[in-house]
This record gives structure tokens, sequence and C-alpha cells, in this order.
């Protein structure tokens, strides 16, 4: 079996991934993303090209393994949302999401001795009205700010929502496991 290795330093895609039982090593994949950002384009092509340039940054340096990229972000009119990174952010992200519906994109690139296999999971979100004050403790209580969206929605977060629709939830906490690990038995790692 190849070895596995996953494109980040994200505590959540490692905590996902580690469901699986497979011995894996995480690595930080050292992408400028704003060089990508910057360059614009539709919102999933963002999240394509960041988790692609991840896996294949980490793959550079470790030829015959099995790499993992992912990339998440929001997407709602047509801009994309990042992670917000302070708690000012983080509010501003929350005020301009409540009350209305967005798109959460994770993307994943897995590079292998064979090629690459790419996808992009879309979940659809309705977050409910939400007052300043309770934005303001949500923010308190669980620090969002490594998070797309400024919500953590394994935790607190989800209940800043009134409906979610999506195909994997566990896309939405950082990684989609249910086609990941379709893809991996067919490199053949042993998963049931």
């Amino acid at each position: 079996m190849a070895p596995l290795l996953l494109a980040s330093t994200s505590p959540y895609r490692r905590a996902l991934l580690q469901r699986f039982g497979l011995p894996f090593e995480a690595v930080a994949p050292g992408v400028d993303e704003d060089v990508v950002k910057r360059a614009g384009g539709a919102p999933a092509t963002i999240v394509r090209e960041l988790a692609r340039r991840k896996a294949q940054a980490v793959a550079a340096g470790r030829p015959g393994a099995v790499v993992i990229g992912s990339d998440q972000a929001v997407a709602v009119d047509g801009a994309v949302l990042d992670k917000p990174g302070s708690a000012a952010k983080a509010v501003a992200q929350l005020e301009h999401l409540q009350g209305r519906d967005h798109e959460l994109l994770t993307a994943v690139a897995i590079v292998h001795p064979g090629g690459v296999v790419e996808f992009v999971d879309a979940a659809r979100l309705w977050m409910r009205a939400l007052s300043r004050e309770a934005i303001a403790r949500y923010v308190a209580a669980e620090q969002p700010f490594d998070c797309a969206g400024s919500y953590k929605v394994e935790g607190l977060g989800i209940t800043l929502f009134e409906r979610i629709d999506g195909a994997d939830h566990t896309a939405i906490e950082g990684l989609p496991l249910l086609r990941l690990a379709h893809e991996l038995r067919g490199l053949g790692f042993p998963l049931p």
C-alpha cells in the first residue's frame, strides 16, 4: 500500500481522515493561496485549483505516495468568503450570511502515481435570521476564525441554521468522506 498523505495542517480534516483508521501523515503544503484567489474565477474553480496545488506540492516531495489536498469556501452572491481570521471579520461574515442561503464548496484532489482524481462537493445552507447579540455570543463562544463562513456546524454553529442540503455532511466539516472512501478503495486502500 502506498503511503497516504494529507496535504493539510487543518485539525478538522485530520480528525475526519482518522475515521478511516488508515495510517497517514499530515504535511503542510506550503501553497500561497492568495495567488489563486487574486487571479479570480468562479468559486468552484478557485477551491478546485487550491486543492490540486496543495496535493501536487506535497506529492512533489514524496513520489509514490497518495496525497489528498482539499480546500473549502463559502460562496454567496458570486463572491468567496474566506476564513475570517479575527472576531470582527467573523461577525461581519455572519451578519452578511444571516437570514439567507449560501453555498459551501469543498474540493478534493487526490494525487497518486497514476494521475489525479478531483471532485467538488457543494452543499446549500440556510442561516436563520440572527441578531447582532446572537452573532456576538456565537463568535465569542466558538471563535470560528479558521473556518470558511465563520461557523462550525460540527459544534455550536449548527444552531445558526434552519436547513442544510448536501450529499455528505462530512464535506461541510472539511472533507467529503463518502466520495473519498470510494476513491481510496479504488486506489487499493483496505476500507470496508
